[in-house]
């Protein structure tokens, strides 16, 4: 948490000083910011959505038990205080929601440790923004699998270079 509050601050006092050469960047930075935010889910309407949340929206959110002892020794917190048990896509998420609106940091300060562990907030808020992020979650995951079979397919026609001619040489039959 405290590696993103710098993060964060350093942000804010960055865009505070207004430089000529920067402010150029600082569109550039402002859409890479924006298309970000839009591959991670984060809309105007879940942003509204995250807002309606309260503290009893947690607390009475039904979670089944599960074994913590075995868990907690398995999945301890990143540097950027955002649980191992997220997926990358999700903790990006969560890095996101976290620094874009605060009124789910400030449920997330009230609540962890002292009423849930930070597992389950996470669990609970994926859950209650499932239907706002679910597309996007779904499209990250369809793009890293396009990405690993692209890199399987490179490795495979990198090792074997009689594949690749016998490919071109039958890709040239059909062309004529």
């Amino acid at each position: 948490m405290e590696w993103l509050r710098r993060n964060l601050s350093r942000n804010s006092r960055n865009r505070k000083t207004p430089n000529p050469e920067s402010q150029s960047n600082s569109k550039g930075t402002e859409e890479v910011a924006q298309e970000e935010q839009r591959i991670y889910g984060i809309t105007q309407q879940l942003i509204n959505h995250v807002k309606s949340f309260t503290v009893d929206t947690f607390k009475n959110f039904p979670l089944p038990d599960e074994d913590e002892a075995t868990f907690d020794e398995e999945t301890q917190s990143t540097s950027t205080n955002v649980r191992r048990d997220l997926s990358q896509w999700q903790e990006r998420h969560a890095i996101l929601i976290l620094s874009r609106v605060k009124e789910i940091s400030q449920l997330r300060f009230v609540l962890c440790p002292r009423h849930l562990k930070e597992k389950q907030f996470w669990k609970i808020y994926f859950k209650l923004a499932r239907s706002y992020v679910f597309e996007y979650e779904l499209r990250a995951i369809q793009e890293e699998k396009l990405k690993r079979m692209a890199m399987e397919d490179q490795k495979s026609s990198d090792n074997n270079p009689d594949g690749v001619e016998m490919a071109e040489t039958k890709h040239g039959a059909f062309i004529q």
